[in-house]
């Protein structure tokens, strides 16, 4: 029988006296003032998911800023899509032989054109609000600074390669495979999604999302009532079997989004749909989510229950390579502020697709603040340049990494 394999060595923590300058070049006001510009100009670019015209614009403004703040990419291409967000790759040669890490993040937002009319970018009290700030522009902005100040101070470096897709709000359908292939090999992947106070997001629950339609028989409802089988009554009794599936002290939650159905007060309805959104954090709440959709049958044998669908991103539960992962970033936060707090939250990101293949990855190294896709969306500005120095340490403590961190 063989030994079990010993578990990797923990990632060095940079010197502390070096997290120390990084956060202080951070912290100096010329440097934050650039930084909350670049957002400024980034929310002020306005980036819902389904306007291919805006999410072109800002993609071109990404690929502008990547080159005023750190150069021209060794390394640069643009995944061209129809109708969804472009997905950038920009990669920027390391100073480390042979380290690479996958910096993610979207340029895509939940808001519709013409927000930024009526909610201006503001500055006020220690808070930056603006359609997309928090979710998560600030995040986009300070992947860049955190490379720069690396650079600017001299320090080792990975190679970093950024991947900034247009379509994480809708799903990442497109950009999940490339996703994918740019985090193969690398040897960590940090998703700049918003953090929450000061801590990072070690884990993530799943996403299904899914459509249930109920087909009956039209009918009058006063003349031929009976020779009816209304849609909606049917729909109503196994919305609530599938509600009653939820089990949150497990994880799982389940909720209606949208019903719609009918034609008319006195018709009784043929079809009638609701959306569905089921949250889990195991592989095994998904398995048993799965039999309860396939059970889900009208008390009506005249009336069909159909479910499409799938399930959108896979629980992220850490594993060996990303508690190692989070513990270099706890010592890189501990030299700068804090130690960090481990979150474990009910939204997906793309962290969950590279958790799902077994590769280190951490998600929330992004902006604190509060209220994603709300009007009370805000960055918390006090936390910014810490923010920057968090990941700017953390790359610098993957610089010799290989990959070796995998698991």
């Amino acid at each position: 029988m063989s030994a079990p394999a010993s578990a990797p060595a923990p990632l060095p923590v940079p010197d502390g006296d070096v997290l120390s300058r990084i956060a202080s070049w951070c912290r100096e006001q010329d440097h934050r003032n650039s930084y909350l510009a670049d957002l400024r100009r980034l929310v002020e670019q306005e980036s819902p998911s389904d306007d291919k015209p805006l999410l072109d614009a800002i993609a071109d403004l990404l690929q502008e800023l990547l080159s005023e703040r750190l150069g021209e990419p060794s390394r640069t291409v643009r995944h061209r899509e129809p109708e969804l967000g472009d997905v950038i790759e920009a990669e920027y040669d390391g100073t480390a032989d042979g380290a690479t890490v996958t910096v993610v993040g979207h340029y895509d937002t939940v808001w519709p054109a013409g927000t930024i009319a009526e909610w201006p970018f503001t500055l006020t009290d220690g808070t930056v609000s603006g359609p997309g700030a928090f979710d998560m522009k600030a995040g986009l902005a300070q992947g860049m600074w955190a490379l720069r100040a690396l650079r600017e101070l001299g320090l080792p470096r990975p190679t970093v390669r950024f991947v900034f897709n247009g379509d994480e709000e809708t799903g990442s359908v497109v950009s999940r495979p490339l996703i994918e292939r740019a985090t193969d090999g690398a040897a960590a992947t940090l998703v700049l999604e918003p953090g929450g106070e000061w801590g990072i997001k070690a884990g993530r629950k799943g996403v299904g999302i899914f459509t249930l339609t109920a087909t009956g028989l039209e009918a009058h409802a006063g003349l031929d009532p009976a020779k009816g089988a209304s849609a909606i009554h049917a729909l109503a009794d196994v919305i609530r079997d599938l509600v009653a599936a939820a089990a949150p002290a497990r994880g799982t939650t389940v909720n209606i989004g949208r019903i719609s159905g009918g034609t008319a007060r006195n018709v009784i309805a043929g079809e009638a749909t609701c959306l569905v959104d089921v949250r889990v954090s195991t592989q095994e709440e998904i398995e048993r989510v799965d039999r309860v959709l396939a059970g889900l049958v009208a008390a009506d044998p005249r009336v069909t229950i159909t479910v499409a669908g799938d399930w959108n991103r896979p629980p992220m539960q850490p594993g060996p390579g990303g508690r190692r992962l989070f513990a270099l970033a706890d010592g890189v936060a501990t030299h700068i502020r804090a130690p960090l707090a481990e979150l474990f939250v009910g939204g997906g990101s793309d962290a969950n697709f590279v958790a799902a293949l077994g590769r280190p990855v951490l998600c929330g190294m992004g902006a604190t603040g509060d209220g994603a896709h709300a009007r009370h969306e805000h960055v918390l500005v006090a936390d910014l340049p810490d923010r920057v120095a968090l990941t700017a340490g953390t790359l610098l403590g993957l610089a010799g990494e290989q990959g070796a961190a995998r698991g």
